[in-house]
């Protein structure tokens, strides 16, 4: 199944369009698109087994990020070895893990607001935890997922790399840092959901294109990671890294002017597409 949010409510994307869940269901399940993750078995249950009226027709726009309200978002640095290469860093041995707060997601297309001129993309697969994951071994792992989605983990590399310390968590959760979406895919839609291909273009441009089978980390063992330490909830998300080819790792460095156009796709999931504006300037105390 594909699941997204049309205009803040759950709905099945099918061939013919968008059916609301509510509504298909009898109210079994309600409209909020957050709440179904924690009743996922019951609710995957159900759609696997439903009579689905037709679709309706949607704008792409008013799609909102499929997943608005995740009590923990991960992300991981690092996880291609490409990535590693041209940020100059050695191959890590865990994950290195920061967050994006939540305030910075946002639906698959719009306006992204630049607050700097050092702004920067990173196209990642996005992990949805379907139950509560603790102490889980890699082999079990996948059990414990709903779904995969796509992200952008924009990044104003500026904030995120003052000095002394940096601030990978504020540097990259400016609002609508974390575009998701379009819609969270099952993995049974997937024919390899450990094998993506994943890319990113500006301007028309494709700056980014890999696969997921490369990660350093998979899928898996980030999740038996994770959940070594605490635990994942439904509805955590997890931007597992990006590949080669951002702005930073350029020479010259490139980065995103108002005006540009971002475009973000993974396969069998779809596409994010973002227009860059003017945002309020934003500068840290050195600067």
């Amino acid at each position: 199944m594909r699941i997204a949010n049309l205009s803040g409510r759950l709905v099945l994307v099918t061939d013919n369009g968008a059916v609301d869940v509510e509504k298909a269901s009898n109210g079994k399940f309600g409209p909020d698109p957050s709440t179904v993750y924690r009743d996922w078995a019951a609710f995957a249950a159900w759609a696997e087994s439903a009579s689905l009226p037709a679709g309706e027709p949607f704008d792409q726009a008013s799609l909102g990020t499929p997943v608005p309200e995740p009590a923990q978002v991960f992300a991981i640095g690092l996880n291609y070895r490409g990535h590693a290469i041209e940020a100059g860093l050695d191959f890590p041995v865990e994950p290195p893990v920061f967050t994006k707060f939540r305030s910075s997601l946002a639906g698959p297309v719009g306006d992204l607001a630049l607050p700097g001129d050092t702004v920067d993309w990173e196209a990642e697969l996005v992990v949805v935890i379907g139950r509560e994951a603790r102490n889980v071994a890699a082999e079990d792992a996948w059990q414990y997922v709903a779904g995969l989605t796509l992200g952008q983990d924009y990044s104003e590399r500026t904030r995120q790399l003052v000095p002394p310390a940096p601030q990978f968590s504020l540097g990259k959760s400016f609002p609508g840092f974390a575009p998701v979406g379009p819609v969270v895919v099952s993995l049974d839609e997937l024919d390899d959901p450990a094998d993506l291909e994943i890319g990113c273009s500006v301007n028309g441009e494709q700056v980014q294109k890999a696969r997921t089978g490369d990660l350093i980390f998979s899928v898996p063992v980030l999740i038996e990671r994770l959940s070594a330490v605490l635990p994942l909830l439904p509805g955590d998300l997890i931007f597992t890294g990006t590949p080669s080819g951002v702005g930073g790792g350029q020479n010259p460095q490139r980065f995103l002017s108002p005006g540009d156009e971002v475009v973000t796709w993974a396969e069998g999931i779809g596409e994010l597409r973002q227009r860059c504006v003017p945002g309020t300037p934003h500068t840290t105390a050195s600067a």
